[in-house]
C-alpha cells in the first residue's frame, strides 16, 4: 500500500480499540517472568554451550601475538576463537568489521577472542588465561584537544539560509556561548545476548536487537552468506535506546564461536565490559549564537556541534532541532566530526536532539534574560509554520505553542519570580525552568502479515521488535479496530527475521510506521475477507466480529470455515518527507530545589506537554514520556562517561560508577498529551512519542538550577561541584 495522501474513510478513526488507555497485553508474561530474553532461552536449542570474550586492555594498537594454549587446555573449553582463526569478515552496512579485532585494535575493550567452554565459569576462567601481546600506538581520546581538525562530514553538510555571518554582528542584542555535554551510556537492564546455532550452513541467532532485517543482512555481509541463510529471533528485548539498533560483538562471537565448536553457543557481554564494547552517545562542543531585535524577534541563529568518533564513524547531530524549532531569516547550522580513538559514538534515544536541545534551550533562556522577557513569551515570539530553511514546505502538524501556554497554565508559571536566586523554602534556593521540545518526526516502509483463523482469531506476524515500549499492544490494538474483533482475539507475534520487515524499534519511528504496516495488511484481509462472503469490499463494515453490508450480518469466522485466510502488505510512505516537514513538538517545565549549604540539587515537579499526533495507546505512551524524562533528567545532573585521556578507556564502565537516577531521584511527573491527528504522518494518524519526552527536559533542568541559584552552568552534568563555590550567601 502506498500513502502519499491523507486518508479519507479509515476503520481506525472509529477510535472503539485504538486510543483507549490499555494495559500491556505482554504485561502478565513480564511480571511472572516468563518472556523468554534473548540469554534465557534455554530451551529453543539443545546441548547450549558458553562463550566469554576477551577484550582489549590497550585503545589503539596492533595485536602482536595471541597465545590460546592455556586456555584451550582448560577444563571444559570447546574452542578459542580469534580473528586469525574466524574466517574472513566483511564490513556490513553498520561498520561490523571492529567488532572482533583481526590485528589492528580500534578502542579500548575491543574483542580479541571468545572462549566456548561447557559451562559460563570455565568459560570466564579460561578467558583469563588468553594471553594478548599488543603494539601500543599513540590515540586520540580527548575532544576538545582534537576540535582543531575536526572536519565537516560528507554525510551531514552545513545548512541554513540567509547570511548568518553578515548579519548577527549588527544583530542590537546577541548572544555567543559555549556548552559542552559528556559521553553518555544507554546502560538499559539486559546486556546484549545471543544464543547461536548452526544448522548445515543456515545461522539462528536469538538475540537482543531492535532493527531485526538490519541484523540479519548485516551479519550475512559480515560471514560472507546469503542473507536467507541467517534468522533473527528476538521476541522480547530488555531496553535498547539505540545501542541495539545494530550487530553487536555478542551477535557476531556467539555465531563465530558455535560454528568453531559445532555446538550452539550463549554470549552475553558482561557488563563492566558493555560500556566500553558497545555503542555511546558521543561528547559535544556546541556554540550558539542568537542575534534579536529590541522587540526580542530573532534575526539570525547559528549552531555549531563538535563531536568525535571512530575513524569512519559518524558525527552527533545536535544541531539538527535548531534548524527547524524557532524563526530567524540568517541562519547557519554546521557540524564537525574529530576522529577519536574512543569506542564507537552512535545512537542513544533522541540523537541529536537530546544534547542538542540541552544546549540551545538553554542559551535561548539566556537571550530571554537578555531582553528581559519571559522565556515562554520568547519562544512563542518566534515560533514558525514553515521550515525555517525552505519556507515553501509547511509543517505537517505543530502545535508547539500551545504546548507552551499549556504546561505554563497547567505549572503555575505565572508564580515564577523572574530574578534568579529569590525563592527559599526552608535550606533550599526554589526555582523554574521552561524548555521547548522538539523531535523529527520520521516515517519507515513497514510491512505485516494477519491472518484469520478458522477458530475466530487474528494473528498478526511482523518483525518489528518490542524494546518495552508497548509495541505488542498497540499492534493488536490496531488488528482489533481494523477487523472488528475484541483486543483478546488477536494474537501478535513479533521479531522473527521470518516475518514481514518492518520499521523496527528506533528513531521514534516504530510505533506509528509498524502499526501503519499492520494497518495495509487488515485492508487486504478486509477485502478478502468481504469477497469471499460476497459482500462489496469498498462498504463492508467489520463489527463485534462479523461483516456487514447491505442488509447482511455475517458473522466473521464464516469467511474462513474452510481454511484460514491470509493477507500481506506493506506501507511506503512516497515523497511525504520532501512535501512536509513532520516533528513532534512539547514543552517540558521543571522545579528544582538547590541546597543552599551543599549546593545539592533535588528535582521537585515535571510536566511534559505533549503534541505528537494521535496517541495509540494513552498508557503506554505516557510511560515512554516518563521513562524519557526522568533519561533526560540523568543526564542533565549525573550521567557522564569519564574518559581517562591518557589511557583512552570510560574508567567508569559499570553501574556502580555510571550513576543514573533512581526513585528518589524522581519526584512526581505529570504528562499532559494535546489532542493531535496528523492525517499527513500516517494512516493511524499518529507520530512517534518515546523520544520526544527526553528532548528538551535537560535544558529545563539547566534553567530551573540557574533561576534557583543565579549560577549558570554551561557544562553538563549539573553538579554541585559546579555550583558551591557561586551560590548566594548561605544564609
Amino acid at each position: 500500500m502506498k500513502f502519499d495522501t491523507p486518508a479519507t474513510t479509515n476503520p481506525i478513526d472509529q477510535l472503539k480499540v485504538v486510543g483507549k488507555p490499555t494495559a500491556r497485553i505482554d504485561g502478565p508474561r513480564k511480571v511472572t517472568g516468563t518472556a523468554p530474553y534473548a540469554y534465557e532461552r534455554h530451551d529453543v536449542v539443545a546441548n547450549q554451550a558458553y562463550g566469554y570474550p576477551v577484550c582489549s586492555t590497550i585503545p589503539k594498537g596492533r595485536i602482536v601475538s595471541i597465545d590460546t594454549s592455556a586456555a584451550r587446555n582448560a577444563p571444559g573449553v570447546l574452542a578459542v576463537v580469534t580473528g586469525k582463526n574466524a574466517g574472513t569478515l566483511a564490513k556490513g552496512n553498520f561498520n561490523t568489521a571492529h567488532l572482533l579485532a583481526v590485528t589492528d585494535v580500534q578502542h579500548y575493550h575491543q574483542a580479541v577472542a571468545l572462549v566456548v567452554a561447557e559451562t559460563f565459569e570455565q568459560a570466564r576462567a579460561a578467558a583469563q588465561l588468553v594471553k594478548v601481546d599488543y603494539a601500543r600506538a599513540q590515540g586520540r581520546f580527548d575532544l576538545a584537544a582534537a576540535k582543531a581538525s575536526a572536519t565537516m562530514p560528507k554525510s551531514d553538510p552545513d545548512t541554513g539560509a540567509g547570511d548568518f555571518e553578515a548579519n548577527f554582528p549588527s544583530a542590537p542584542v546577541q548572544l555567543d556561548v559555549t556548552y559542552t555535554t559528556p559521553d553518555q551510556s544507554h546502560v538499559m537492564m539486559e546486556p546484549h545476548a545471543s544464543i547461536a546455532a548452526w544448522q548445515g550452513d543456515a545461522l539462528t541467532l536469538w538475540t537482543s536487537n531492535q532493527m531485526i532485517n538490519w541484523g540479519k543482512q548485516d551479519m550475512a555481509r559480515t560471514l560472507g552468506i546469503p542473507a536467507d541463510k541467517v534468522r533473527l529471533d528476538s521476541p522480547f528485548i530488555g531496553g535498547g535506546f539505540g545501542s541495539k539498533l545494530f550487530l553487536r560483538s555478542d551477535a557476531l562471537l556467539a555465531a563465530l564461536g558455535a560454528r568453531a565448536a559445532k555446538r550452539p553457543v550463549k554470549v552475553a557481554l558482561p557488563r563492566p565490559l558493555s560500556l566500553n564494547n558497545t555503542t555511546h552517545r558521543p561528547a559535544t562542543i556546541q556554540r550558539i549564537r542568537i542575534g534579536c531585535g529590541n522587540d526580542g524577534r530573532i534575526s539570525a541563529i547559528a549552531h555549531e556541534s563538535w563531536s568525535g568518533d571512530l575513524p569512519g564513524g559518524g558525527p552527533e547531530v545536535a544541531t539538527q532541532q535548531t534548524r527547524w524549532l524557532y524563526a530567524g531569516e540568517h541562519r547557519k547550522c554546521a557540524l564537525r566530526l574529530a576522529e577519536l580513538d574512543l569506542p564507537e559514538g552512535n545512537a542513544m534515544r533522541a540523537p541529536g536532539e537530546a544534547p542538542g536541545m540541552m544546549a540551545l534551550e538553554a542559551a535561548v533562556d539566556e537571550m530571554a534574560e537578555k531582553l528581559a522577557m519571559d522565556p515562554v513569551e520568547f519562544r512563542i515570539l518566534n515560533d514558525t509554520q514553515v521550515d525555517p530553511e525552505k519556507p515553501e514546505r509547511p509543517f505537517s502538524q505543530r502545535q508547539l505553542v500551545q504546548c507552551l501556554k499549556t504546561g505554563a497554565d497547567k505549572f503555575g508559571w505565572a508564580k515564577r519570580n523572574a530574578k534568579p536566586a529569590q525563592v527559599r523554602d526552608g535550606r533550599w534556593w526554589v526555582g523554574m525552568g521552561v524548555a521547548a521540545a522538539y523531535r523529527n518526526n520520521l516515517v519507515m516502509k513497514s510491512g505485516a502479515r494477519i491472518r484469520l483463523t478458522p477458530q475466530g482469531r487474528i494473528v498478526v506476524e511482523t518483525d518489528m521488535t518490542d524494546i518495552g515500549t508497548g509495541t505488542y499492544t498497540i499492534i493488536a490494538q490496531t488488528a482489533a479496530e481494523m477487523m472488528g474483533v475484541p483486543l483478546d482475539r488477536v494474537d501478535v507475534r513479533l521479531g522473527d527475521s521470518s516475518f514481514p520487515v518492518s520499521a523496527g524499534s528506533g528513531g521514534q519511528w516504530g510505533a506509528n510506521s509498524s502499526t501503519a504496516g499492520v494497518y495495509a495488511a487488515c485492508v487486504k484481509l478486509r477485502d478478502t475477507v468481504a469477497t469471499k462472503l460476497g459482500l462489496d469490499p469498498a462498504r463492508a463494515q467489520f463489527i463485534d466480529g462479523h461483516v456487514v453490508n447491505a442488509g447482511k450480518d455475517i458473522p466473521l469466522v464464516q469467511a474462513a470455515h474452510d481454511g484460514e485466510l491470509v493477507a500481506e502488505d506493506t506501507i511506503e510512505f512516497g515523497d511525504l518527507q520532501k512535501k512536509f516537514q513532520q516533528a513532534t513538538f512539547g514543552a517540558h517545565f521543571v522545579e528544582v530545589g538547590v541546597d543552599a549549604y551543599t549546593a545539592e540539587i533535588r528535582i521537585r515537579r515535571m510536566l511534559a506537554v505533549c503534541a505528537a499526533g494521535r496517541i495509540l495507546n494513552p498508557t503506554s505512551a505516557r510511560s515512554q514520556v516518563i521513562g524519557a524524562m526522568v533519561m533526560g533528567a540523568g543526564a542533565a545532573l549525573m550521567e557522564e562517561l569519564a574518559v581517562d585521556k591518557r589511557l583512552g578507556f570510560f574508567v567508569n564502565h559499570d553501574l556502580a560508577g555510571y550513576e543514573v537516577p533512581v526513585h528518589a531521584d524522581i519526584p512526581h511527573q505529570e504528562v499532559i498529551f494535546l489532542d493531535e491527528t496528523d492525517p499527513i504522518s500516517s494512516p493511524m494518524k499518529a507520530k512517534g512519542v518515546g523520544e520526544l519526552g527526553i528532548c528538551g527536559v535537560g535544558g529545563a533542568i539547566a534553567n530551573a538550577v540557574y533561576n534557583a541559584s543565579g549560577v549558570r552552568v554551561r557544562e553538563y552534568p549539573i553538579t554541585l561541584d559546579k555550583l558551591i563555590e557561586k551560590l548566594p550567601l548561605r544564609v
